[in-house]
């Protein structure tokens, strides 16, 4: 049975786990064998077991169960969210942002709070202030539309953006150069009239003008 070379022995063992649910070795929902039978089988010591198997628990692939056991939850992994985002181009970047912030926008002119209000508020006078270097405006941007998703309290929503926010900023900046101009009076009142549809609770005007907002910046690429 193969083993782990010495080198990067969590992400190994983590790799040979992976071929031997894929080859069918385990079925779904099956329970592997304890870590005093999977480590020398390995070659590694239990705490690499341990470490190989949170790695896999966190793509979805095993779950530890309490005073059960580790079992199967799935045949295959996902392919890595980051290798993902970083391929994507920016016209495939603004495509996911107009499905996440569209929806998000609607939610939020539903749900805002009177603090919520003022997050947005305070986050889209920063944005307006800094208009002086691309990086910074953009941080200032992805604060205000993060402000909007607070407010539409969906923790998935939520979630898919922080993990999105790298690549999503990276897009942005790019962008933005290809532009040559960012930060006018006409992107501001954009920014503005979305907000004005959430505090009016007209989640339909919301998701509409976010949307709009968000496809003329990708028209703007051609």
């Amino acid at each position: 049975m193969e083993q782990v070379r010495r080198t990067s022995l969590a992400d190994q063992a983590a790799g040979l786990l992976l071929a031997r649910i894929r080859s069918g070795e385990w079925e779904l929902g099956a329970k592997l064998p304890g870590e005093t039978t999977l480590a020398p089988q390995l070659g590694v010591g239990r705490s690499t077991v341990r470490e190989a198997i949170r790695q896999l628990a966190g793509r979805g692939v095993l779950q530890s169960r309490q005073g059960a056991g580790v079992f199967v939850t799935a045949l295959d992994a996902p392919e890595d969210w980051d290798l993902i985002l970083r391929r994507a181009d920016i016209s495939a970047v603004i495509e996911a942002r107009i499905a996440i912030e569209g929806e998000a926008a609607a939610l939020a002119a539903e749900r805002r709070t009177p603090a919520d209000l003022r997050a947005m508020r305070r986050a889209l006078e920063r944005r307006r202030e800094q208009r002086a270097a691309i990086e910074e405006h953009v941080g200032t941007d992805m604060a205000f539309h993060r402000s909007i998703i607070a407010a539409s309290h969906n923790e998935i929503l939520a979630g898919l953006f922080d993990d999105f926010v790298p690549r999503l900023r990276e897009a942005m900046v790019e962008m933005l150069r290809i532009r040559g101009h960012f930060g006018d009076d006409a992107d501001h009142d954009a920014h503005v009239w979305v907000l004005d549809a959430i505090v009016a609770r007209d989640a339909d005007a919301a998701r509409a003008l976010s949307r709009a907002h968000l496809r003329s910046l990708q028209e703007g690429l051609t």
